[in-house]
């Protein structure tokens, strides 16, 4: 009987440290639901500002220099720059850095990379939003975004449709099943990515961002119908264009009352708010109460201005 004992023993220990070891690797393979598989998602989760560059090269080079660099997010410009999306997948896994997973312990990368598309709301948006996302995009910035429909529309782009009974079943999702590049970049398994590919804040544990940009007169008038409209993560400002738009040059008063305007509806709807910011602005949009923060356009590392406009906004506490 003591035999037993000691055998059943033995078992019940090996079976404890077997367990153990497979809850370890599986928090680490599977990234625990409470946990954000985007750094960007987190921060803004958690109240934090998110500070970031914009980037036109799409080099392995580049993409290894902005995946080390003190930023918090890296947005493809394929607005004004090419919309390759064999470049942007290129771009998307040489921003893999295996050395801070092996650190950490965690799938989480420090820098969560977004892309600009070129499309405008009032174009159709759907096929490259679907492309995007299936290369492994954590967020899509969305030019130009004038109605709340046109937000709702690349929502809908955006989300999976949802299965019966779902918490978060509005507005219905139109994203075809195909993300076998985004699995790989992100991690996870199919089921996991899936669940985790959804609209934060719509749903808080949603990993994806859709930022709609506010760039003309149009888009001013409606921005409060835009922020409100569900699954819209935050809105980012144009100035230049938005200036354009009103009929005015960059350093009109109308253009800081419209700036004023749109960050108030992002405060007033509980959405994120961006805007690009160089040094000597930079602590005042913060005042302001904006959270996402350009501080210009990188390439091949941080220029010496990116540098020093991202130095004076982590500064403000």
């Amino acid at each position: 009987m003591s035999q037993i004992n000691q055998r059943y023993r033995t078992w019940s220990g090996a079976l404890v440290v077997t367990s153990l070891l497979v809850l370890s690797l599986s928090a680490t393979a599977g990234q625990p639901a409470d946990n954000h598989i985007s750094a960007f998602v987190e921060r803004l989760s958690r109240g934090e500002r998110v500070f970031g560059v914009s980037t036109y090269d799409l080099s392995l080079e580049n993409a290894r220099a902005l995946a080390r660099a003190d930023i918090n997010y890296v947005y493809v410009d394929m607005e004004h720059g090419p919309m390759s999306f064999g470049l942007l997948q290129t771009f998307l896994l040489g921003m893999i850095d295996k050395a801070v997973v092996h650190e950490t312990g965690r799938l989480q990368q420090p820098v969560t990379p977004l892309a600009r598309l070129a499309p405008y709301g009032r174009e159709q948006i759907q096929w490259v939003v679907k492309q995007a996302l299936d290369v492994g995009l954590f967020g899509i910035i969305f030019p130009s975004i004038e109605t709340q429909e046109q937000a709702l529309t690349a929502v809908r782009a955006m989300r999976y449709p949802q299965q019966r009974g779902s918490r978060y079943l509005e507005p219905r999702g139109l994203r075809g099943s195909g993300p076998a590049a985004a699995v790989w970049f992100w991690g996870l398994s199919t089921s996991d990515y899936v669940r985790h590919a959804d609209l934060w804040p719509l749903n808080p544990g949603g990993d994806l961002v859709a930022i709609m940009m506010i760039e003309t007169a149009t888009g001013l008038r409606n921005v409060d119908a835009i922020a409100v409209a569900p699954g819209v993560s935050g809105l980012y400002i144009g100035p230049s264009d938005l200036s354009n738009s009103l009929g005015v040059t960059r350093d009109d008063p109308e253009v800081e009352a419209a700036i004023q305007t749109i960050v108030d509806a992002c405060r007033t709807h509980n959405i994120a708010c961006g805007i690009t910011a160089n040094a000597a602005n930079m602590v005042r949009r913060i005042e302001q109460g904006f959270t996402i923060l350009g501080a210009g356009r990188a390439g091949g590392g941080l220029p010496a201005s990116v540098d020093v406009a991202l130095k004076a906004g982590r500064a403000v506490r």
